[in-house]
Formats: structure tokens, C-alpha cells, sequence
């Protein structure tokens, strides 16, 4: 199976409040997030993280918290509060992807993926899924997406219950949606008001 997640912000206390996440210590949240992604997805499994996978914890500590993963295929994509998990000392720890990576599905669909949300992306006139975090959005974010047609959907832990969302569940998501190939900036300007 295929899955997705974005901003665990391992080793980052500010965000507890920040995002009135459910528990009382940054350890607590570690062990919470690390069990939810150990419980949902196998070691032969492949996971996509889309970014902001640590925060005020050094390389070496996001390492070993990584190691506790079981997953084995894990892929990165880069977000605004990660290190540079490509540099020597640490390569190997995930496979790095770009900051837009495309993933082809069987029949010729794309996934789309980025830390950033994004109102234009490869694919989307052709009915290609948007996955992003960076904004730690509730579920009705999502909901929104799927109502105004967008195929666009936060992965991140704060959107889907604190833990990685499969690929299925994402296209059981928006079965049956006609998709809207693209946004003018007046109905942009319309939906954030």
C-alpha cells in the first residue's frame, strides 16, 4: 500500500498549543505519531512524507526517531522546518524527492505532491490529485476541497486524526467528483472571503 503524511514537527513543543494537538509533552506526541504511522502502515509498505518532519531536534535524534518507523520505503519531501536530510551524514535515512514530486498511478493518473498547497499543479487539468501539508488544516479543509471540486488534500497529522492517510482512502475520497480544471483568480478571491 501507498501512503501519505506531512508536519509530525517530531521534537517540536510549540506546536502542542500551536495546533492544539492532544497531548501534554513533545515525547508524548513522538511516541503518539511514531505508534499511529507503526499501527497504519506496514514495514513493506511505502510512505511519502511531504515535509516538516522534525523541528528544534537535531539530525542525529530525527535520525534515530526515524529508525522507530518500521516502514522501510519511506520518501521525503522537503518542507519549511527540515534539515537537509540529502547531505552526507545522513543520506540513506529517507529516499529525498524534489520539492514537486509526481507519482504515476496505474491507468495514467498523477498524484501530485508538495509540503506547500498549491492552486495550479502538474496534471491538474487532467484529473490529478494535489497532496500537501504546510497549513495544518482541519478535515473540513478537505471536505471544502472535495465541494468545490478541487482535487487538492492536506495530508498533514492535524487534518486526519494524527496519522498517515492511504492512497485508497484518498480516492475513495473523491470518487465521483468531476474535477475542476483550474481556478480563475476571481473564484479563488470568491472562496477565501
Amino acid at each position: 500500500m501507498i501512503w501519505f503524511t506531512s508536519d509530525t514537527h517530531f521534537g517540536h513543543a510549540n506546536v502542542l498549543a500551536f495546533c492544539k494537538r492532544p497531548w501534554n509533552a513533545v515525547g508524548e506526541m513522538n511516541d503518539a505519531l511514531v505508534d499511529a504511522i507503526n499501527e497504519r502502515v506496514a514495514p513493506t509498505d511505502t510512505l511519502y512524507h511531504l515535509g516538516d518532519f522534525s523541528f528544534k531536534m537535531g539530525l542525529e535524534e530525527a535520525r534515530e526517531l526515524r529508525g522507530r518507523i518500521r516502514c522501510r520505503d519511506v520518501h521525503w519531501v522537503p518542507g519549511n522546518h527540515d534539515r537537509d536530510w540529502s547531505q552526507p551524514a545522513v543520506a540513506g535515512t529517507f529516499a529525498v524527492k524534489p520539492p514537486i514530486a509526481v507519482l504515476k498511478l496505474e491507468g495514467g493518473r498523477k498524484v501530485t505532491m508538495c509540503h506547500y498547497p498549491i492552486m495550479d499543479w502538474p496534471g491538474l487539468a487532467h484529473g490529478a490529485i494535489h497532496l500537501h501539508g504546510h497549513i495544518h488544516a482541519s478535515r473540513a479543509y478537505n471536505e471544502w476541497n472535495r465541494e468545490m471540486r478541487l482535487l487538492r488534500f492536506d495530508v498533514g497529522v492535524d487534518a486526519n486524526g494524527y496519522a498517515p492517510v492511504s492512497l485508497e482512502e484518498i480516492l475513495c475520497f473523491f470518487a465521483g467528483v468531476e474535477h475542476r480544471p483550474r481556478v480563475t483568480r476571481e473564484q479563488w478571491e470568491q472562496s477565501v472571503r
